[in-house]
């Protein structure tokens, strides 16, 4: 399950993170009302579930009341990377002059969790890990005595991060390994966790020290485990997905993830569509979402699956990877015809590869006016990525 940004401020704030003053809104008198109390300058921020929402538009700084209106007018409603902007958090603006990253999740290659410090904030944290992996300092630690002191300040003196807030970034760092502990956590980030300059804190506060400031939040909590969590289980409903895709996905029974990019896929089993997944990134395309439509053949099953797809506007390719186990393959097959003579007109080409119980017959049964056939997964996954390329140019 995956909090918004004030739900996952409001838990770190109970657990002791520093945040700004904050308050939601969904109307543009709402974040009115809320910016006069908080005091400008404000930030108002999309409060959907994306990443990259400040590049998308979705964050907007306000100095005034009419700066406010527009900001608020704008983003309430917009559609943000396929996501409907319904409500947004008004929040005080933080003076900053250096931002973090700050993040905990499980490392599945070392069976262990990893907290992670960058000096690297504000910016897409994966972007970073492939471009500069050694400017993320990493500390596995054994969840059987969790988080030492020494970890956490080994991590942040080993990320470069300034000495008069070395102090305070590790204590952070520990109360976030904490909540993901004991919260069930499966991600939990500050990006950007913000320093505050001297000078402002001076003025405001008397104080000659910088501050550290969780300005974002990320809190996404095992599903499996919300029995444990009563707190987090009733912020379940609310949080939602806001995703009309992933709606229709609980309608239809299929297990459905929406990502950013442009390869759709379709798979008829998790660890199939994983692989499809890995091959796409591999042969330089981008998954738009992770579908199983789980067993059978009905035309109406993979019509549905297909009209999920369809209606993302990301994507510009479909790849359907089919193994027939207990289904087979011509079975399946009749039903990608019967699916697609469904539509007037195919939206986007679809490839299609099938292995497994009477796989030929149901290559052989395809029509390949509507789809592309291909023999191996390999092939598919190329001749798909190639599409995508092709139509995102056109």
């Amino acid at each position: 399950m995956r909090l918004h940004e004030y739900q996952a401020k409001e838990v770190f704030a109970d657990a002791g993170i520093p945040t700004p003053d904050s308050q939601l809104a969904g109307t543009v008198e709402e974040a009115v009302e809320a910016a006069a109390s908080i005091g400008y300058p404000v930030a108002v921020k999309a409060q959907v579930h994306v990443g990259g929402r400040g590049k998308a538009g979705g964050i907007e700084l306000a100095d005034s009341e009419s700066e406010l209106r527009d900001a608020a007018d704008a983003i309430l409603g917009m559609d943000l990377k396929g996501y409907r902007v319904e409500r947004v958090l008004v929040e005080a603006a933080v003076d900053f002059v250096d931002e973090l990253y700050v993040g905990v999740t499980m490392d599945r290659g070392r069976g262990r969790p990893v907290a992670m410090v960058s000096t690297r904030g504000g910016v897409d944290i994966e972007e970073v890990a492939a471009e500069d992996p050694d400017a993320i300092a990493r500390e596995h630690v054994d969840p059987a005595f969790g988080m030492h002191p020494f970890q956490a300040r080994k991590a942040v003196y080993e990320a470069g991060v300034d000495r008069d807030v070395a102090g305070d970034v590790a204590s952070i760092l520990r109360t976030l390994y904490q909540l993901w502990d004991e919260r069930d956590g499966s991600d939990a980030e500050i990006n950007p966790l913000m320093i505050t300059s001297a000078e402002r804190d001076a003025a405001d506060s008397a104080s000659d020290e910088r501050e550290v400031i969780a300005a974002d939040a990320v809190f996404n909590v095992d599903e499996d485990a919300l029995f444990r969590q009563p707190e987090l289980a009733e912020m379940e409903d609310e949080a939602g997905t806001g995703d009309e895709l992933e709606r229709k996905a609980d309608e239809y029974g299929f297990d459905y993830v929406r990502l950013d990019g442009d390869v759709g896929i379709i798979g008829n089993g998790a660890g199939l569509v994983m692989t499809t997944l890995d091959l796409v990134d591999y042969y330089g395309g981008d998954p738009a979402n992770f579908l199983d439509v789980g067993g059978g053949a009905k035309a109406q099953r993979i019509a549905n699956a297909l009209d999920m797809v369809f209606s993302d506007d990301n994507v510009e390719s479909v790849v359907f990877n089919i193994f027939g186990g207990i289904t087979r393959g011509d079975e399946v097959a009749t039903g990608i015809n019967q699916a697609l003579e469904q539509f007037d007109e195919i939206p986007k080409p679809v490839v299609v590869r099938l292995a497994g119980t009477n796989a030929e017959e149901g290559m052989a049964i395809l029509n390949e006016e509507l789809v592309t056939v291909e023999d191996t997964l390999e092939e598919a996954v190329k001749r798909a990525v190639e599409y995508a390329t092709t139509e995102a140019e056109a």
